[in-house]
């Protein structure tokens, strides 16, 4: 299985967003963007304006940690999101909400927060292309990696889910293999990138260069 990178815009500068993400797109498989609403989670990030000024040829893969996100996605399609990832736990009604991404024609995503257990989705895993385990609170960069993460990942392979599970929260080398070896296809890192003086090798590290 290929492992693909996906630089998190949250930890790159904003004043100079796009010469952020052409400094990283020769060694990337997708942009991730995180969308905070300061409801669903407590910080504010960007919203659809943004989105659609982001300029690359890889996908965008917007995870939406809103609430009630299921009013936005029409929105977030348009802004050109490749993959649109909700939360279970922020979802008024879950399978209609990822039925409303698939009638776009794009990946349809979901993520669950830490606390929350990875059976939940059982019911949900054959409308999903995208699987993002939370292995920090939502929120915030920079946050220690919760190893709990690795078991879930787990699980959803035992379940025979041939889709993408990506892992967000603390990624570097070491703790970026333990999450390939549980099953993990995408890699999303925002300071160990964005914040490392030579980002090629910090992707390639990701991919165990």
């Amino acid at each position: 299985m290929k492992i693909k990178v996906a630089p998190s815009i949250l930890s790159a500068d904003f004043g100079r967003l796009n010469e952020e993400v052409a400094s990283v797109e020769s060694y990337s498989d997708l942009i991730h963007v995180d969308v905070m609403d300061g409801h669903f989670v407590s910080n504010i990030t960007i919203g659809v304006p943004v989105v659609r000024c982001i300029e690359t040829g890889l996908p965008l893969d917007v995870h939406l940690m809103i609430d009630s996100p299921e009013d936005y996605i029409e929105d977030f399609v348009k802004a050109g999101a490749d993959y649109i990832t909700v939360h279970f736990e922020a979802c008024k009604d879950v399978k209609g909400a990822l039925k409303m991404i698939q009638k776009y024609g794009i990946g349809v995503g979901i993520s669950i927060k830490p606390g929350t257990k990875v059976q939940v989705l059982k019911p949900y895993l054959h409308l999903l292309d995208l699987i993002l385990i939370m292995s920090v609170e939502p929120g915030f960069g920079g946050q220690k990696f919760m190893s709990s993460a690795l078991e879930k990942i787990k699980w959803l392979r035992e379940q025979g889910f041939k889709g993408e599970i990506s892992v967000d929260g603390g990624i570097n080398g070491e703790t970026g293999s333990a999450c390939v070896k549980a099953g993990a296809s995408i890699l999303v890192a925002g300071n160990y990138i964005f914040g490392a003086k030579n980002r090629q090798k910090a992707c390639e590290s990701l991919r165990g260069k």
